[in-house]
């Protein structure tokens, strides 16, 4: 969808309002061909027993035709509805599933690090794998939920019609029978929430372990965790068993309580009969009323498992909403300059200009991707920044993203085509990329591969070592054409014959724009145009490469590895 829409987080029943409010029309289209669908199983028992009656009973081969004729036809209407019921609920389903997913993608893409701050990276996982299609479930049901309400209350008053016992049997029955599954609701809740949570921990664990898998080969802490994961996976198994307990229950009620009704409409109804106050054919419908209305009690129940677990998933879903970006838009965003002269911090003192190609050194690396944050307006603090005069914080996050970029120490590449991956969003040619590719002494890269620019790129770029990926990343940072390039250790996977040749290519590339490389690397800093020499977050020390090595001894302990 091109827009999803602002869900309302304020409760998860909230939440599973506003998206049956989005697609109110698919459930009303669904619920009419649910009820209809419904009333024509119900309708075939009434012809049945019009047919034993009017036909078979009473001799003539003409009414006998005529039921049999309206037999067939709400066998075609019974099919028809059911087909266009089945689309309409999984076309709910799906919307309601996948719309969830869209909005918290498009909450995990703005909420910077907020979120995987305050709830596990595993739980977000899990929230998009289960809770989203345990959402989209109750609305698969919520029309055959509606529809078996619908259909109760019509069949209810034929029953009434024609026999007041029976009816009022049918009309009392299935509430009253619908409502012994209620004591099941509140522990079914808590066991699956249980379950939910564990389930969550479980993924976290499961995704924390994948990711360091590499250190704890290296430590030997493989059993260690393993046995954590065996630890948290049994309590999983537990939660399940205990969540299955009175979901076992519903579904046994299921067929048990239908059974009840339809046994004790038949036995009072073949009395009648036996009285001589209801017809054979009578008691046919009859019959067969009873055990059409088996499926609304049976859907009855079905929807109260499927909209618990929706509201257990929707829970999660808005506890994650409900976290707040790092960074604010502001309410009346600036447009962005035509072009950037000037990106200059007031706290630091730091000053990138046009054309320049600008280096800072700090004592640690810690205090360079703070820095880059700052700049990249990733961290809400962005007081004193300012882009050509303007506050930072004045221009909207979408315009900031577009025209500062931060490209940072830890390269991450994704599954695709290598062309799509080196410029994800937008077309460019094959001689502007291997310009990029040249820059950065990445042509190596590309003429191992068979296929070039369309070869296939794993998973996390596994497929390449650490500084072909950071080689590629740095490609596609440069591709962006950024007017403010903010390169965080660029070089540090590199060995320094290539490192030489990147820091004198990168000049030539980004000569037409502000380029600032974090880096305590000599062979990149001589090739600086202007070196900043930052601590404790203030400029304490500016000019070449050449000038900080002659003037300050701090500049030289780091960079030269000096002792003090």
């Amino acid at each position: 969808m091109a827009d999803p829409g602002t869900p309302d987080v304020r409760s998860a029943r909230h939440y599973l309002f506003w998206l049956a409010r989005l697609q109110r029309g698919t459930i009303v289209a669904a619920t009419g061909a649910a009820t209809v669908w419904m009333l024509s199983q119900a309708l075939l028992w009434a012809a049945v027993g019009g047919a034993v009656d009017h036909g078979i009973a009473g001799g003539h081969a003409s009414q006998l035709w005529l039921w049999a004729g309206l037999i067939l036809l709400l066998g075609v209407t019974q099919a028809v509805s059911g087909a266009l019921r089945h689309q309409l609920a999984v076309t709910n389903w799906m919307r309601a599933t996948y719309r969830t997913v869209q909005v918290v993608g498009r909450h995990i893409t703005t909420s910077g690090t907020a979120l995987t701050d305050v709830i596990p990276s595993g739980d977000i996982v899990n929230s998009v794998g289960a809770d989203a299609p345990r959402i989209g479930m109750a609305f698969d049901s919520l029309a055959r939920f509606i529809g078996a309400i619908i259909s109760w209350l019509i069949v209810s008053v034929i029953l009434l019609r024609s026999s007041h016992l029976l009816g009022l049997i049918v009309l009392i029955g299935v509430p009253t029978l619908a409502a012994l599954t209620t004591p099941m609701m509140k522990p079914l809740h808590a066991a699956q929430a249980a379950q939910r949570e564990a389930t969550g921990r479980l993924a976290a664990l499961g995704t924390d372990t994948v990711a360091g898998l590499r250190i704890l080969r290296g430590i030997g802490g493989e059993e260690v965790f393993s046995s954590n994961y065996n630890a948290q996976s049994d309590l999983v198994r537990r939660a399940g068993v205990r969540a299955a307990v009175p979901q076992a229950a519903l579904e046994s009620g299921q067929l048990l309580l239908p059974a009840i009704l339809t046994s004790v409409v038949t036995f009072i109804g073949a009395r009648e009969v036996a009285r001589g106050t209801l017809q054979p054919g009578q008691l046919v419908s009859f019959f067969g009323y009873a055990t059409f209305l088996t499926t609304p009690l049976r859907e009855v129940i079905q929807y109260s498992i499927m909209a618990t677990r929706a509201y257990v998933g929707a829970g999660k879903v808005v506890r994650l909403l409900r976290v707040a970006p790092t960074v604010d838009e502001p309410a009346s965003p600036r447009a962005w300059p035509e072009r950037v002269e000037v990106l200059d911090d007031e706290r630091s003192g730091l000053r990138l200009t046009r054309g320049q190609m600008t280096a800072v050194v700090t004592e640690t690396p810690a205090e360079s991707a703070a820095l880059a944050d700052r700049l990249g307006r990733f961290t809400a603090d962005v007081k004193g920044v300012c882009v050509n005069g303007i506050a930072l914080a004045d221009y909207s996050l979408a315009d900031t993203r577009r025209h500062i970029v931060v490209n940072d120490i830890e390269p991450r590449l994704f599954s695709g085509r290598l062309r799509y991956e080196l410029v994800p969003h937008d077309v460019s040619s094959d001689e502007r990329i291997l310009a990029a590719l040249n820059a950065v002494s990445a042509l190596d890269v590309l003429d191992a591969l068979d296929d070039g620019l369309e070869t296939r790129v794993d998973e996390r770029g596994r497929s390449f070592s650490g500084g072909q990926r950071q080689r590629l990343s740095l490609a596609r940072a440069l591709l962006t054409d950024a007017d403010v390039l903010i390169l965080v250790e660029p070089t540090s996977a590199v060995d320094a014959h290539t490192e030489g040749r990147i820091a004198t290519r990168l000049g030539e590339m980004r000569r037409a724009h502000s380029t600032l490389i974090t880096s305590t690397s000599p062979l990149m800093l001589e090739r600086m145009d202007h070196v900043f020499l930052v601590a404790d977050g203030r400029v304490v020390a500016q000019g070449t490469h050449h000038d900080l090595v002659t003037s300050s001894s701090l500049y030289r302990q780091i960079v030269l590895r000096e002792d003090s």
